[in-house]
C-alpha cells in the first residue's frame, strides 16, 4: 500500500475509508455504509491490507444494526468473530461476542446471547494492556445489557467505564433512569428512587454546563417529575418537547413528553396529562427501547384512573400492573441466565487452564510430549487433518554447550529458542517441546509455506546472540501431512528430513 496518502493506525492504512463507513452507519445512511464497506473491502483484499478488514466488516454490521437488518448483522458479526479468533484478538473476540449477542437480544434468542456475553465478559476479566480496546468491548457488552433489560450488568459496565472516562455519563444516567422508573412500577420506591437520584445528579451536572442540550434536558425533568420536584420537571419538558420533535430525536421527546404528562397529573391538570402521555406513545411508532412502551402505558393507566376511579379503570390498571410484574419478573430471568452462564463459562476457563498446565513444558512454556502425543492421536482420528505440516527443530551440538557452559546456561539458550519458535507461529500453530533439545511445531499450511516458516526459525536462531561468544544453531526437518498418512508416520518422515539436514552440515533446513 505505499503512495497512500494516509498515516498507519491501529485500523491499518485504509483508516479514512474504515471511519467513513462507521459514520455513515452511525448517522442513519446504512445503505450508502454497506455500499462503502463492499468496495472498500475488495480494495483491501485486493491490495493485501488485511488489518482493516475486520473493521470494515464491524462498520457494515453496525449498518445492518441499525437498519433492523439482524440477520444480515448476526452473519457479518459470526465472519467478525472468526477473523478475531484466527488473529488472537482477546478483546476484538469479546466485543464481537457481546455485538453478536446483541443480535441474539434482538431476535429473542436468550440463550445463545445470555452464552456469549458470558464469554465476553470471562474474556475481558483477563488482565489486558489495551485500555481503550477493553473499554470498546465492555461498551458493546454494556449496550447489548440494555437491549436485555438487564439494568444491573449495564449499570456496572458504565460504573467501570466511568472510571476512566466520561463519555458514558449521560449513557449511564438513562439506564439508571429507566430502571428506576421499572421499580417505581413494581413498587420498589426506595430503590427506584435511588436510581433516580443518581441520574438527576448526573444530568444536572451535564444540563449546567450544557444548558442548550435538550436530551439532557429531557433526561432530567423526567427524573425530577417522578421523584414529584414536579415544578421544574414541567419548565424543562416544556422547554425541550418542540426543539427535539424538530431534531427528529424522538426518544429523548418523548421523555420530554411524558415527564410533562407526570408533572401535569400532580398538578391535577388531568386531560392535559393524558394528552402529553399519548403523544409519548405515539412517538414510540418511531422505534424505541423496548422498555419504553410499558413504561408508558403504565403512565397512561395511571393516568386513566386519576381521571375515572371507576371498576373499568381499576381493572385495566390492575391489568397493567400485572403485565409490569410478569414482564420484570421475565427481565430477572435473564439476568439468572447470565449469571448461570457466565459461572459455567469460568469453570471452563478454569478447566481448559488446567489442562493446558498439564500439557505445558515448565521450562520453555511450549507444550509438552504429553500434547506432542495428543496431536498425534487427533491426527489418527481425522480431527487434524491437512493442510498440516510438521517441523522437527534441533538444536546442533547442544551437549557440548551443556558440557562447557553448565545446564542452567544450556536451559537459558532452550528458552531463548522456544520464544524464537513461539513467535514464528500463528495462532492456529502448536509448539511444543518434544525432548531435550528438540522443538516440532504443528504447522496449519502447506509444504511452502512450512519451508518459510522453517527458514525464518532456523535464520533467526543463527542471527541471535543466545549465548555471548557462541554461534548457536538450529537444523529443521519437515514434512507435509498426506492422505491415509498416520501421525507416526508424519513424525517418522519429518524426523528422516531432520537426519537429512543434519547430515548436509546442520544449521539448515530439509523437507
Amino acid at each position: 500500500m505505499e503512495g497512500l496518502p494516509v498515516p498507519v493506525t491501529a485500523f491499518g492504512p485504509l483508516h479514512l475509508l474504515v471511519l467513513r463507513v462507521h459514520r455513515l452507519a452511525n448517522t442513519g445512511r446504512g445503505h450508502e455504509a454497506i455500499a462503502a464497506a463492499d468496495a472498500y473491502l475488495a480494495l483491501a483484499r485486493l491490495s493485501g491490507e488485511h488489518k482493516s478488514i475486520p473493521y470494515l466488516i464491524q462498520g457494515k454490521m453496525y449498518a445492518n444494526l441499525h437498519m433492523g437488518r439482524y440477520p444480515e448483522g448476526a452473519e457479518l458479526a459470526e465472519e467478525l468473530l472468526r477473523l478475531h479468533r484466527a488473529n488472537g484478538s482477546a478483546l476484538g473476540e469479546a466485543k464481537t461476542l457481546c455485538d453478536l449477542a446483541h443480535f441474539d437480544i434482538l431476535r429473542s434468542r436468550y440463550v445463545d446471547a445470555m452464552r456469549n456475553l458470558a464469554r465476553a465478559a470471562v474474556l475481558m476479566d483477563a488482565p489486558h494492556p489495551d485500555r481503550g480496546r477493553r473499554a470498546s468491548a465492555l461498551c458493546s457488552f454494556a449496550e447489548a445489557a440494555t437491549a436485555a433489560e438487564m439494568y444491573e450488568n449495564a449499570s456496572a459496565s458504565y460504573e467501570q467505564l466511568g472510571e476512566t472516562t466520561g463519555a458514558f455519563d449521560l449513557v449511564h444516567a438513562m439506564t439508571l433512569l429507566y430502571w428506576g422508573l421499572r421499580l417505581d412500577h413494581i413498587g420498589r420506591h426506595d430503590d427506584a428512587a435511588e436510581r433516580l437520584h443518581r441520574s438527576a445528579a448526573i444530568t444536572r451536572r451535564h444540563a449546567d454546563q450544557r444548558p442548550d442540550d435538550m436530551s439532557a434536558a429531557a433526561m432530567l425533568a423526567l427524573a425530577l417529575a417522578k421523584l414529584g420536584d414536579v415544578i421544574p420537571a414541567e419548565k424543562l419538558a416544556r422547554e425541550a418537547i418542540m426543539p427535539l420533535r424538530a431534531a427528529e430525536s424522538f426518544q429523548y421527546a418523548r421523555m420530554a413528553h411524558l415527564a410533562l404528562g407526570i408533572s401535569l397529573r400532580a398538578h391535577g391538570d388531568l386531560a392535559a396529562a393524558r394528552t402529553e402521555i399519548v403523544a409519548a406513545g405515539e412517538l414510540c411508532a418511531f422505534g424505541g427501547r423496548p422498555d419504553e412502551l410499558p413504561i408508558i402505558r403504565f403512565e397512561m393507566a395511571l393516568t386513566a384512573l386519576a381521571i375515572e376511579d371507576g371498576q373499568s379503570s381499576r381493572d385495566l390498571f390492575e391489568a397493567v400492573v400485572g403485565q409490569t410484574r410478569e414482564l420484570w419478573r421475565v427481565r430477572l430471568q435473564r439476568v439468572a441466565m447470565l449469571r448461570q452462564a457466565r459461572q459455567q463459562e469460568e469453570a471452563e476457563a478454569a478447566r481448559a487452564r488446567a489442562e493446558r498446565e498439564v500439557l505445558r513444558d515448565p521450562l520453555t512454556g511450549l507444550g509438552n510430549r504429553r500434547r506432542f502425543d495428543l496431536l498425534l492421536d487427533r491426527i489418527d482420528s481425522g480431527r487434524l487433518a491437512a493442510p498440516l505440516v510438521l517441523l522437527l527443530v534441533d538444536v546442533d551440538h547442544f551437549k557440548a554447550v551443556n558440557d562447557a557452559y553448565s545446564h542452567s546456561v544450556g536451559d537459558r539458550a532452550l528458552r531463548e529458542v522456544a520464544r524464537i519458535v513461539r513467535a514464528h507461529c500463528r495462532t492456529e500453530d502448536v509448539p511444543v517441546r518434544y525432548a531435550g533439545d528438540e522443538f516440532t511445531v504443528f504447522l496449519r499450511g502447506d509444504l511452502r509455506v512450512g519451508r518459510e516458516v522453517a527458514e525464518r526459525i532456523r535464520a533467526a536462531v543463527a542471527h541471535s546472540a543466545i549465548i555471548p561468544g557462541v554461534r548457536l544453531t538450529v537444523s529443521v526437518g519437515l514434512a507435509a501431512l498426506t492422505p491415509d498418512m498416520t501421525g507416526d508416520a508424519l513424525f517418522r518422515a519429518t524426523d528422516d528430513r531432520l537426519y537429512a539436514a543434519k547430515f548436509s552440515g546442520r544449521n539448515t533446513i530439509a523437507s
